[in-house]
């Protein structure tokens, strides 16, 4: 299938799907034309790849787990590992740090809130 096909079968914008491309997170043949074309994986994959940007992983990360993950739609992993599980703690861990850090800064605004209806 071509890019726009893959676009509109996994609701992803073509400069996205090239994106993924350059980052390495997905891979395509050229046709003699210079058109892109994906097979059937691509769709599974790009919305794997959707599933962890929006876990807050960076396209680094994703280059990496990507293998351990299998297709996303519940096919075998190249690796099954406790590194894998290891590094999605990690990616959890620092997500909660985030939330802490979060909730910090809300409690703060609220204390000045506070401050401010007083007077």
């Amino acid at each position: 299938m071509r890019i726009g096909e893959l676009a509109r079968r996994t609701a992803v914008s073509e400069r996205s799907l090239r994106y993924y491309e350059k980052q390495g997170l997905l891979q395509s043949r050229r046709t003699p034309g210079g058109h892109r074309e994906y097979g059937e994986s691509a769709v599974p994959r790009v919305i794997r790849i959707q599933e962890l940007f929006a876990a807050g992983l960076c396209s680094a990360k994703i280059v990496q787990l990507l293998p351990c993950l299998g297709d996303g739609e519940g096919g075998p992993a190249e690796v099954a590992s406790p590194w894998l599980a290891e590094q999605l703690m990690r990616e959890r861990e620092r997500i909660d740090r985030m939330i802490g850090d979060l909730v910090r800064s809300r409690d703060v605004l609220d204390d000045i809130i506070r401050e401010a209806v007083k007077h």
